[in-house]
């Protein structure tokens, strides 16, 4: 009886020192890919003029990978993704409709992108067709119109919801609509809006798994996402592959959040290009190339 809980004990510990083995050599390999991916970052990142925040997740197998990943950063118009959770989670509870009609006029009209401003005054649109503008093409008044219907306050409030503290809309496009958070001194630097890389991505990933509103909702948000046209940013050096994004541009700023559709995983990126030396309204601003290339490399390391 001794022999046999002898050879027992033995056949146990020699799987637990090959399932150790295994770990190590697994935890090893972990490793040596993000010390990989950490150096083509940060070597692509070397030469750029300006400050990068970026966090990206491989939605799939969890694995991430942060650069200035919880830097409070302008967003941009990337703040009409939450924007958008909010008149969605409106239309669920019943505080509004799809149908709701939202009259322009010459006051409400804002500049920048979208095609809105070029439209009659008058022209009578829906909650529904002001959402896809604001997304899709990025348009600034649809953006103001949804704002005054629904608020700032009531988007923030929503992200709070959602887990998300440092996510906020901190006023209308152009000035007013001020929110609480934007009547906060040091936010007043943000402009439009405040986020971090972090939270940004994670509001992807409650969106691409359902969690936001509920799974028709976030399926409903995703799919617009994957019809926005400004394909310079994440998107650009990615043929072949699906993307649903939302970028952002001012000034001296470029930014794009994203989710990539890639064989080895749903990749959620967050990537910010800020304080470049010079305001350039180009395809090839040097934010909207660099997050091209860093893009480009997340989605390849990520998916390994």
């Amino acid at each position: 009886m001794a022999t046999r809980r002898s050879g027992l004990s033995f056949a146990l510990l020699f799987a637990l020192i090959f399932h150790a083995v295994g770990l190590g050599h697994n935890g090893a390999q972990r490793k040596t890919a993000a010390d990989a991916l950490d150096q083509r970052i940060r070597a692509e990142i070397a030469s750029f003029k300006g400050r990068v925040s970026l966090f990206a997740k491989n939605i799939d197998t969890g694995h991430s990978y942060g650069f200035g990943a919880d830097e409070r950063v302008r967003t941009a118009s990337t703040i009409k993704v939450p924007i958008m959770v909010e008149v969605f989670a409106r239309v669920a509870e019943g505080k509004a409709k799809w149908t709701d009609e939202m009259v322009l006029t010459e006051a409400s009209k804002v500049s920048g992108s979208g095609i809105l401003l070029e439209l009659s005054d008058g022209l009578r649109l829906n909650l529904r067709d002001a959402v896809r503008l604001m997304i899709v093409v990025s348009d600034n008044t649809a953006t103001n119109l949804i704002l005054d219907r629904i608020t700032t306050d009531a988007v923030n409030d929503r992200m709070e919801s959602l887990g998300l503290k440092q996510t906020r809309v901190l006023r209308k496009v152009g000035g007013g609509g001020e929110s609480r958070a934007g009547a906060i001194p040091e936010n007043r630097r943000f402009g439009l809006g405040v986020s971090t890389p972090r939270e940004m991505v994670t509001l992807l990933e409650k969106l691409e798994r359902g969690e936001v509103v509920n799974p028709e909702a976030s399926r409903e948000m995703i799919a617009i996402m994957k019809r926005q046209q400004y394909q310079d940013g994440i998107p650009r050096a990615l043929r072949g592959l699906q993307v649903a994004n939302k970028t952002g541009a001012l000034d001296r700023l470029r930014s794009d959040v994203g989710i990539v559709y890639t064989p080895r995983g749903r990749i959620a990126i967050a990537i910010t290009c800020d304080d470049m030396p010079e305001t350039l309204w180009s395809v090839d601003n040097p934010g909207l190339i660099l997050i091209s290339r860093l893009a480009k490399i997340l989605v390849e390391e990520l998916g390994r």
